[in-house]
């Protein structure tokens, strides 16, 4: 009978550590959810590493892989930028959707463009992918459009008129169509 009841106690001593445990694993995960909504985006901590809408696109001297210059005046009418890496998953990841919908965007490839990171030799397959549907600087000349929009994370994509961010996020869902010409 003695058995029986510390057995008891020692189950109820466990049962009260795992649910004081359990409280303290809630109050740090309040304490997270806290944190990412005060940073703001929907949870998302991306403010300061995407252009923000109105961030109006700085001086760029840049060349696509076609040898068509870029510059502020390339971005006079309404644009769809993508800014993909080399080597990263998420930008694998959304690379068909943004073929997908950069195929059906008014006005075609000259109001598309894709800013690749990295080195043109080891990215064939994003670059072939690209091609068709977007003008792409890469490699050398990606560096000046990415300090252009100041863009710290990848994938970012913009829509872009006049010099003018008017939205931009690293999901292209969220972003608004862009509209004719």
């Amino acid at each position: 009978m003695v058995f029986i009841s510390v057995a008891v106690v020692l189950v109820g001593a466990l049962c009260l550590l795992d649910l004081l445990l359990t409280f303290g694993v809630i109050r740090r995960l309040r304490a997270h959810t806290a944190e990412l909504e005060r940073l703001g985006n929907n949870g998302m901590w991306t403010s300061d590493l995407i252009p923000a809408p109105g961030h109006k696109v700085g001086d760029l001297a840049a060349s696509t892989l076609d040898g068509d210059p870029v510059s502020a005046a390339t971005f006079a009418e309404q644009t769809l930028v993508a800014f993909f890496s080399q080597g990263c998953s998420a930008c694998e990841d959304k690379l068909p959707e943004f073929v997908s919908q950069a195929g059906a965007v008014p006005g075609g490839r000259d109001r598309v463009l894709a800013v690749v990171s990295g080195e043109p030799a080891q990215m064939t397959e994003t670059l072939d992918a690209l091609s068709p549907v977007a003008r792409v600087v890469a490699g050398q000349q990606a560096a000046p459009v990415i300090d252009a929009f100041a863009v710290r994370a990848f994938p970012t994509f913009s829509l872009v008129e006049a010099g003018t961010v008017l939205a931009s996020d690293n999901d292209l869902a969220r972003l608004p169509a862009p509209s004719r010409a």
